[in-house]
């Protein structure tokens, strides 16, 4: 654990959340029925709510690697978990306030649908993770860092897109967590990766070859695709992605010249319009 580490997890921790109880309790709950939301962005949101949610699932797997057991990382976790968890919660609420009710249990019926295969693949990444012990953290804060920058954009996209008043107030305020976790993660993977060349190299390589969006594996990628395309298809979409996700990955030492975000979203683009003309 480093000074630097330490400070960023000082500076995480000092930041006042956005999400406080004057924020939620003046929500205009009433108010959610009164703008019409496009149908085609509530899959969107069910996607978002319960990816927001599965931060549960992906806390738990890094438990079991030297990333989860650094001190400093641990600590940051176990309060992202939570405000995860917040906002899967806001999320969920409006979309029963919009008039698509879930169930109580949905959480427990959202996680049952995660495929078989995802809990065999996190099994045999947590092992080779584990084979390269601390070096791996670079890889986690860098995959941690897209996905949460990922996530910004998505929010912002909504919003933007949806122009539902209601919804935009919420995301706004989820967006300036997720703003905060970006500054983590970031960070620390700028620390991680100056560490060691094999640490930039080890990363780059798994990046380039295995990420993927944030939710796919937990959630089937046509679904992945379809949320993509919603919104980053049309005017606009794909320069925000490659503006603010993947020339900010680029800023990273041993990503300077990255393009896998951006190509990355523009696959899933043209999988979801594929799609969409085949239903036709």
């Amino acid at each position: 654990m480093s000074n630097r580490e330490r400070e960023v997890l000082e500076w995480y921790q000092e930041q006042p959340r956005k999400l406080n109880k004057d924020f939620v309790s003046n929500i205009e709950w009433n108010a959610v029925p009164k703008y019409e939301i496009d149908p085609k962005f509530l899959p969107v949101l069910l996607y978002m709510r319960d990816v927001e949610a599965f931060t549960d699932v992906y806390y738990r797997q890094l438990q079991r690697t030297p990333t989860g057991k650094d001190p400093v990382i641990r600590q940051f976790m176990d309060q992202w978990q939570h405000e995860e968890a917040q906002h899967a919660y806001l999320l969920d609420r409006f979309l029963n306030e919009a008039g698509l009710p879930t169930d109580a249990k949905w959480f427990e019926k959202a996680k049952a649908k995660i495929p078989r295969s995802y809990s065999v693949k996190s099994y045999i990444n947590t092992s080779i993770t584990n084979l390269f012990g601390k070096k791996f953290s670079a890889v986690h804060m860098t995959w941690g860092a897209i996905n949460e920058l990922s996530t910004l954009q998505g929010y912002k996209r909504l919003w933007e897109l949806a122009k539902h008043p209601v919804l935009e107030h919420i995301l706004r305020g989820i967006a300036s967590e997720e703003s905060i976790h970006i500054f983590f993660y970031r960070n620390v993977a700028r620390v991680k990766l100056e560490e060691s060349k094999f640490s930039r190299k080890l990363a780059r390589f798994v990046i380039e070859k295995f990420w993927t969006p944030v939710g796919q594996g937990t959630k089937p990628e046509p679904e992945t695709n379809y949320v993509i395309k919603t919104l980053f298809s049309g005017t606009g979409g794909l320069e925000t992605a490659d503006t603010n996700i993947n020339r900010s990955i680029a800023l990273l030492p041993g990503f300077e010249t990255t393009k896998k975000i951006t190509n990355r979203i523009a696959e899933a683009v043209r999988a979801g319009e594929r799609a969409e003309s085949s239903a036709a």
